[in-house]
């Protein structure tokens, strides 16, 4: 859980970079009061939090019914019945399965040269600027943003407007409820055309495949293919700027000696790459909700039926029972243990592998075509983009 040393006493906004957040050792299942005042239960040990998350008597639909507790943290998209992850048992296999295929590692494999390629137009256009500059404007925002607008085939409009429907979409609760409704529904407008185009003329692109998909497996709703769309279009940049700008940060403001290996070994920057992923979160908030369908123990501890449970994969993450206790010391070795970052269990993440390949691409050829690059502002002077349930640089300016 987040330590009171970690925000700003007067505000409660995050002071520290998210690579130096604190974590309290994990331990058994215990009782904790969450921000908005629920009772929920703290789970953070690493094999209990993959228990939690891999046994279907914890689920997310739960979270949802009438009678549960509200949590702050589910606004905006990320609250709609109709999202995937929200779904659990056929429901949500119904939507998987419209996707699984879509997401392998090897067909993100197959996507690795027109990525690389995008990749190097960027590196192209900075290189072609003069320093210093803004490496979250040039670099860190438009890669994701080409890369998922390839997959979905977005025309030029809708690029232009991801970044205001993403602070919609995964809301951190701040903002007005009316602007929040005609955001979203904006969005959803967005998502029905699309999906309405690609029926009328199917292409290549990933929301033609789901479509097809859709059709083929039967039984999903318009609302949910919606959301679906919607949420890959969101969700496909964002975390993968998120983990980038972050990654970037971290590599340039405390371990510039590392930074050369990464361009000259592309597997050093594939094991940087999962390592960070693994220490580095998206955001302040750190465990991923589930809800207790039956009385069940976990690590030696009875989880009562109807109670919310928190799955802090942060903490998991750094268990000395199955990490080093200085996990960032060699960021080159391979992880202990499978990293918990992506989930596990029903609701891991589908993208996993695509952010892997654009996390390691970008560390690797940015390193490799700027080996002088370094930060032209000091780390903490850094302002941060705030609002969603994701956090990084706003800007990151750098010079060589």
């Amino acid at each position: 859980m987040p330590r009171s040393d970690d925000t700003d006493a007067t505000t409660g906004l995050p002071t520290l970079p998210l690579h130096r957040l604190g974590f309290d050792s994990p331990g058994p299942p215990r009782q904790v009061d969450l921000p908005d005042g629920t009772r929920a239960w703290l789970v953070s040990r690493y094999e209990d939090v993959r228990k939690v998350l891999t046994d279907t008597r914890f689920g997310r639909a739960g979270l949802h019914t009438p009678d549960a507790p509200p949590l702050t943290a589910d606004a905006g998209l990320v609250g709609s019945l109709d999202l995937m992850f929200n779904q659990d048992g056929e429901d949500h296999l119904r939507l998987r399965r419209s996707l699984r295929r879509a997401f392998t590692p090897r067909a993100v494999a197959r996507w690795r040269p027109w990525i690389a390629a995008i990749v190097e137009q960027r590196l192209d256009e900075l290189a072609a600027g003069s320093p210093p500059v803004d490496l979250v404007a040039a670099f860190t925002l438009p890669l994701p943003v080409e890369v998922i607008s390839r997959l979905m085939g977005l025309d030029t409009p809708a690029r232009q407007r991801l970044r205001h429907w993403t602070q919609y979409a995964f809301s951190d609760g701040s903002h007005p409820e009316e602007e929040m409704e005609s955001a979203l529904a904006e969005f959803a407008a967005f998502g029905a055309a699309l999906l309405a185009e690609r029926r009328n003329a199917p292409g290549d692109d990933l929301t033609s495949v789901l479509v097809r998909a859709a059709d083929e497996e039967g039984g999903i709703l318009e609302g949910q293919l919606i959301d679906l769309v919607c949420g890959l279009v969101v969700g496909g940049h964002d975390s993968t700027m998120t983990m980038l700008g972050n990654a970037l940060l971290y590599l340039l403001g405390e371990r510039p000696e590392s930074w050369a290996r990464l361009g000259e070994d592309e597997r050093a920057a594939e094991a940087v790459a999962e390592r960070l992923l693994h220490l580095v979160p998206l955001g302040d908030d750190r465990g991923t909700a589930r809800h207790a369908a039956a009385d069940t123990e976990v690590g030696g501890v009875t989880i009562p039926a109807g109670s919310v449970v928190l799955a802090d994969c942060g903490m998991a993450n750094r268990d000395p029972d199955v990490f080093p206790p200085r996990p960032f010391d060699d960021l080159f070795a391979p992880l202990a243990a499978p990293t918990l970052s992506f989930g596990a269990g029903p609701h891991y993440c589908l993208g996993a592998w695509l952010a892997r390949l654009e996390l390691q691409l970008s560390l690797h050829r940015l390193a490799a075509r700027f080996p002088g690059l370094r930060l032209a502002r000091p780390a903490d002077e850094i302002e941060w983009r705030r609002g969603t349930t994701s956090r990084s640089p706003q800007r990151i300016t750098v010079t060589w």
